[in-house]
């Protein structure tokens, strides 16, 4: 387990020095609020986001509890974590890309278990470091459980982190630069994530900059908030994106993932220009 995960890293896990990951925001799983009781659902529509994300050109895939809405602060419970587990195991039969998890909020433990029994490759911790103030309480950085979990199970996954996290705020008043510089020297983050405000809107592109200065040859990833017109100006301070709502019928995060949207996104990012906003052509349900 190499202990800097680099630009060269990058490559040989995305196969692109400047990948997209699209998001498979699944539906709400069992004790969830919104839970529908019916878990073949879950998966069905879970599948479906996969291959549309896969046909459409991502280079990677992020699975989130996105729908259990309100989250806890804590670790969630285990019928979520079995959950997962199974949707991912079906998810890696459907694609060949690399595949995250992130278990909302911050239950980065349970997120590094399915990942590494499902041979997953990455997961996404909202706090790793720091303590942030969120509408689940206060969350503390889970770094030292974490690394010291990921050596016990002799555990390859990498960690990305996101850095002053989307709907949070940080108990003290660091400066970017201090918080990459933390989260990664002191977190061991092996690649981190820069977000906007809140889930759809973007971070700055002067805070990109200066997160990028900060990281050295740390990967930087745009969390949140990248759309056709604003990710080629976005990603000249990145290193890669991981995008979701805009890939959405209409734009819309309640509507399932656009084939045609997510190549439109793919093609912008690899053009390196904007380009018109796609129409949104009417879902297909794709098969197993």
């Amino acid at each position: 387990m190499s202990p800097i995960y680099n630009h060269v890293d990058l490559i040989q896990t995305f196969k692109t020095s400047n990948p997209v990951i699209g998001v498979v925001h699944l539906l709400p799983l069992p004790t969830s609020p919104k839970w529908g009781g019916s878990l073949k659902t879950v998966i069905d529509r879970a599948e479906q986001e996969a291959v549309a994300l896969a046909s459409g050109g991502v280079d990677g895939i992020i699975v989130e509890n996105f729908f259990d809405a309100p989250f806890t602060s804590g670790q969630v419970d285990p019928a979520v974590i079995s959950a997962m587990s199974l949707i991912v195991q079906r998810l890696m039969h459907m694609v060949t890309l690399p595949i995250g998890i992130n278990v909302l909020r911050n239950d980065a433990q349970s997120a590094l278990a399915i990942a590494t029994c499902t041979n997953a490759q990455f997961i996404r911790v909202n706090v790793l470091t720091g303590v942030m103030a969120t509408d689940q309480g206060l969350i503390e950085g889970c770094a030292y459980e974490l690394l010291r979990y990921r050596r016990a199970l002799s555990s390859d996954v990498k960690i990305f982190a996101d850095v002053l996290v989307k709907h949070a705020r940080p108990l003290s008043s660091p400066n970017l630069t201090v918080a990459v510089q933390d989260t990664i020297e002191r977190g061991l983050a092996d690649a981190i994530i820069l977000s906007g405000w809140s889930t759809g809107s973007p971070p700055s592109l002067e805070d990109l900059e200066l997160a990028k200065a900060a990281a050295n040859n740390t990967p930087v990833f745009i969390g949140s908030g990248a759309d056709w017109e604003n990710v080629a100006t976005l990603m000249q301070a990145a290193d890669g994106v991981i995008t979701c709502s805009s890939l959405k019928r209409h734009g819309r995060r309640d509507q399932p993932i656009d084939p045609i949207r997510v190549s439109r996104f793919v093609e912008a990012v690899r053009r390196g220009v904007p380009i018109d906003e796609p129409q949104s052509l009417p879902s297909v349900r794709l098969h197993s």
